[in-house]
């Protein structure tokens, strides 16, 4: 119950900050069309004009919470690669952003100069590292210590996080596209990856994303665009590569999204300059056909599968034997594992609901325990709403140890009306409806003590359902 309070004082105190905030500086045009509020356990977030104005916006109307998640990443990822924060803004300054488009390096820009307005001391290469969080230490850095071998270096895989799935045609009730998506990752990030951006851009289609304070994309990753474009992915388990050279993902993703009218051209958009970076299986539909697609974007290996009646399932398992040889180290016959046994899960839900997949089974999909290796249902790694903090195995292919505070933290579903309207449900925290409680856990495991200054209680909100341009 104190952590309960405790987190309703702190929301409290965030939206006292914004609106005192607002209300001293009405005078700023830049937020003249911005807006934020919360609604189902989110914060949902209107931007609109040039890539600096949106950058300004973003970052003036979520500093508290992009200072919160600053707070958060920096320990996760500096006690996971024990690499310290210094470490994580040169490569931002020096291997990221030499390659980000002009657009982009003016949003980020754009983001810390709106921090810093509210007083946060966030710089620039802060933001770009937030931005990178991702790629920076499950890609780059174990690319780096393979450059500079070491009995040191901690050992770090490229980890495989989320659920998800596309059907069209024969396989959906109504011959239109459903997708769906639950984002796994630790509870340290999950619990605050509960933004809605409403994004105008002055350039491009106007976005609807979920996504995480102070990041340019929806980064694991699910939206719709005003062309009729609608995307999630999964990660690629062990994934290994690295191209120096390359652009970073997050900004490849964020401009696929926004200026993609087919899928032909989110392919195009999210291989160009690819550096490996995020490696993700895509999951692609285009309203306006009907066509759905499955890019597997490995580094040396980038195959795409496309169909107007059938689906595509994501669980962190790359389909393609040149992605699974020559560009990672995961065992696909190996039936305990967390991601092939929700492969086989999904496989099973395909072919139950054949005909009949709408968003509301979508939702239920999403909130499965059903373990496919031990035959039953049980809330663990092995469902697709993962809860590893229950398991004792962990997830050995991520790094993720005995009862690792980490799973499925949020989940989205739209289908093509809703995308056509631009809009999408989604639900805070797990999808299942369960509460992930933080001092109870922590009394279980100290050996997560570490985490105990910023993990917080993860509470389960109800499915909400966001459109683009609504006001509260």
């Amino acid at each position: 119950m104190r952590n309960w309070l405790r987190k309703y004082q702190s929301l409290g105190l965030i939206l006292l900050l914004t609106s005192a905030a607002l209300a001293a500086n009405p005078q700023d045009v830049r937020l003249q069309h911005a807006y934020r509020f919360q609604q189902g356990g989110w914060t949902y977030v209107h931007l609109e004009g040039s890539p600096s104005d949106i950058g300004y916006q973003h970052g003036y109307l979520l500093a508290p919470e992009i200072n919160d998640a600053f707070e958060a990443i920096k320990l996760y990822d500096t006690h996971q690669s024990q690499r310290d924060w210094g470490f994580y803004r040169k490569t931002a300054q020096e291997v990221l952003w030499p390659h980000i488009d002009p657009e982009y390096q003016q949003e980020l820009h754009g983001i810390a100069d709106g921090v810093k307005a509210r007083g946060g001391n966030l710089d620039l290469y802060d933001i770009v590292a937030l931005n990178a969080f991702e790629e920076v230490m499950d890609y780059y850095l174990p690319w780096l210590n393979q450059q500079n071998k070491s009995a040191k270096n901690p050992k770090l895989a490229a980890p495989g996080n989320c659920s998800a799935f596309i059907a069209t045609g024969g396989m959906t009730k109504d011959h239109q596209i459903v997708i769906a998506h639950n984002n796994w990752t630790s509870y340290l990030a999950g619990e605050r990856w509960v933004v809605i951006f409403d994004i105008q851009p002055e350039h491009g289609n106007r976005i609807l994303m979920d996504g995480f304070p102070g990041v340019i994309t929806s980064d694991d990753d699910f939206g719709i665009n005003s062309a009729g474009i609608m995307i999630t992915e999964t990660t690629i388990t062990q994934f290994e590569g690295w191209d120096s050279g390359g652009k970073p993902e997050f900004m490849r993703s964020r401009k696929a999204l926004q200026y993609a009218n087919s899928i032909d051209d989110y392919v195009r958009i999210i291989k160009e300059g690819n550096n490996g970076g995020y490696a993700n299986d895509w999951l692609i539909g285009d309203r306006k056909t009907g066509e759905i697609a499955y890019l597997e974007l490995g580094l040396k290996h980038t195959p795409l599968w496309r169909t107007k009646d059938g689906y595509f399932v994501s669980s962190n398992f790359a389909r393609d034997p040149g992605v699974l040889k020559d560009e990672t180290t995961f065992d696909p016959n190996d039936a305990s594992s967390s991601p092939n046994a929700r492969h086989a899960r999904w496989e099973e839900l395909m072919q139950q609901a054949k005909g009949k997949i709408d968003v509301s089974i979508a939702e239920q999909f999403l909130s499965d325990h059903y373990d496919s290796y031990e035959k039953k249902d049980q809330v663990n790694e092995r469902g697709l709403c993962g809860h590893a903090d229950t398991s004792p195995r962990g997830i050995k292919e991520w790094g993720w140890d005995a009862y690792d505070p980490g799973g499925a933290v949020q989940g989205k579903a739209a289908d093509s009306g809703m995308a056509a309207r631009m809009s999408f449900v989604a639900r805070a925290g797990h999808p299942c409806g369960q509460d992930f409680l933080a001092d109870h856990f922590l009394e279980q495991h100290p050996e997560y003590s570490w985490q105990k200054p910023l993990l917080r209680d993860m509470k389960a909100g109800p499915w909400t359902e966001f459109t683009s341009g609504e006001k509260r």
